[in-house]
């Protein structure tokens, strides 16, 4: 676990990733690597600076875990991994440029995704359009878990994923910490069948009761734990009408 390497918003990451690169000959039975392990106190997630991390996988072929946290100039290309089995991007706002690198990898071992997709103030400027490769199914074949959250187009999000072949082949399922209202509750109620699902993740979301109410009735008694915690309300402008909902996570 990588912490803080001086001013994370003056300086990024390149360096300490220079530095894992350069210990793989001595650091021979690393299997994980967490990069930017700060808490809000030392840095808000918006400001930490990341810099392209695929050196690390190319360094350490026997890696089995990789988590990053913070957006700001991130990159990933597309890279071959053979043994990475989880894969998670923590920020504010993911880089639509990474969402398309990740999608364009080869990860045959890849069973954990999870991607906090963020806002477009903060740089997450990912669409539905850039999920599409980790939709369709077949690119990651030992995928269990899919995390899709802490997006502002969560409603879109969970349109796309009711009809997307990858759910066949998932256990779990996150579409949390987003701006999900009954629109997308309603498209994954009237989509593919979620009954295989051993747990679908909705925490922080903006649900009615009456929605949350069927979403238990039509999973619950088929053995799938639903997350309906974190009932956020909306917030509404009293002079225009504007109602403002926000993830769980950006600045």
């Amino acid at each position: 676990m990588i912490g803080q390497w001086g001013e994370p918003y003056d300086n990024d990451s390149g360096e300490v990733v220079s530095l894992l690169v350069g210990a793989r000959d001595r650091l021979t039975g690393l299997r994980a690597v967490f990069l930017a392990d700060l808490e809000m106190e030392e840095a808000e997630i918006s400001w930490i600076e990341q810099s392209d991390v695929t050196p690390v996988l190319e360094a350490y072929p026997a890696l089995e875990e990789f988590g990053v946290r913070g957006g700001s100039g991130l990159r990933f290309p597309a890279v071959r991994h053979e043994a990475l089995r989880r894969l998670w991007f923590e920020t504010g706002g993911l880089p639509g440029e990474v969402v398309r690198g990740v999608g364009a990898c080869t990860l045959p071992a890849l069973e954990y995704l999870e991607m906090w997709l963020g806002v477009s103030d903060y740089g997450g400027d990912a669409g539905v359009a850039d999920l599409a490769p980790l939709l369709e199914g077949g690119r990651f074949p030992r995928l269990r878990h899919l995390g899709l959250q802490d997006s502002e187009i969560q409603d879109e999000i969970a349109a796309a994923v009711a009809s997307a072949p990858v759910v066949a082949q998932l256990r779990s399922l996150s579409l949390s910490m987003g701006v999900l209202t009954d629109a997308g509750a309603e498209a994954l109620l009237t989509g593919q069948p979620l009954t295989h699902l051993a747990e679908l993740d909705l925490h922080h979301h903006y649900l009615s009761e009456p929605m949350m109410q069927r979403l238990r009735e039509a999973l619950e008694p088929a053995g799938v734990r639903v997350d309906l915690s974190e009932c956020e309300e909306p917030e509404s402008d009293g002079d225009d009408g504007t109602v403002w909902r926000y993830v769980a996570v950006s600045e």
